[in-house]
């Protein structure tokens, strides 16, 4: 990644607290995670962003890299040890410290029932939306210090239930376990932990869970991201450990 000239960046939209601080986004080719690293660099943040597809990878960097920022795009399947060490590698490699992670990399699953719910589907579920974000934050933990910021999307599905998806429920309710978990050993380190629990928003991954869902009725991307950096922004020693955002009128 490129040593970002600050001056230049001062674009607006920045904040002097994002300047020249580094943020990784998994799963940031897309969706709520390119949301959120557009969101990030346009405040002045350096950025990597991961993606288990090359191609998708390079595109969404050079849409980003218009914004006038640094954007450091990097294969991971968050699902692979040996992938996130690859990752790690990288961002030792940058010699800086790591202010934001952002935990987005996540997939769903067809509606089927628990009867018909195949064993391979409910692997690939559970290892990309709770074991990567575990072995994604704990090699990220050795680069974060007093200040830092983690924030793990999981979805209101982690707090509550929908027949038919119940590897993706299970999952999210998974990681919102961890998530506190996690928040609780890091509270004597200063680092915060903040679970974001968006309603509908309208993204791909409806594609796979509900190809007929109403996308006019659900929240944008970007209004989920506005809603991350402005709860990145608050003091440090800030109160937020969650955040629940939902489209106007509620559930769909």
């Amino acid at each position: 990644m490129p040593k970002p000239d600050h001056k230049k960046r001062r674009m607006p939209g920045t904040d002097v607290r994002f300047v020249g601080k580094l943020a990784l986004v998994t799963g940031g080719t897309r969706g709520i995670g390119f949301a959120i690293a557009g969101a990030l660099e346009r405040g002045g943040c350096d950025v990597i962003i991961t993606g288990r597809d090359s191609r998708s990878l390079q595109k969404a960097s050079r849409k980003l890299g218009k914004l006038g920022g640094s954007v450091l795009p990097q294969i991971c399947d968050v699902r692979d040890p040996n992938s996130v060490d690859g990752l790690f590698r990288e961002v030792r490699g940058l010699r800086r410290r790591l202010e934001f992670l952002i935990n987005n990399a996540g997939i769903g699953h067809p509606n089927k029932s628990v009867s018909e719910l195949p064993h391979s589907m409910w692997t690939e579920i559970v290892e990309t939306n709770l074991t990567g974000m575990f072995l994604v934050t704990q090699a990220a933990l050795r680069f974060m210090k007093r200040g830092g910021t983690i924030v793990n999307n999981l979805s209101i599905a982690a707090e509550r239930v929908f027949p038919g998806s119940a590897a993706y429920d299970a999952s999210k309710h998974g990681a919102l376990g961890f998530t506190d978990t996690l928040r609780e050993e890091l509270r004597p380190r200063g680092i915060r932990v903040i679970a974001l629990l968006p309603g509908a928003t309208d993204t791909a991954i409806w594609e796979t869970l509900w190809p007929k869902a109403p996308r006019k009725k659900m929240m944008s991307a970007e209004t989920v991201a506005g809603v991350v950096v402005n709860a990145l922004m608050v003091p440090e020693n800030s109160s937020v450990e969650k955040i629940v955002i939902m489209p106007s009128g509620g559930a769909l």
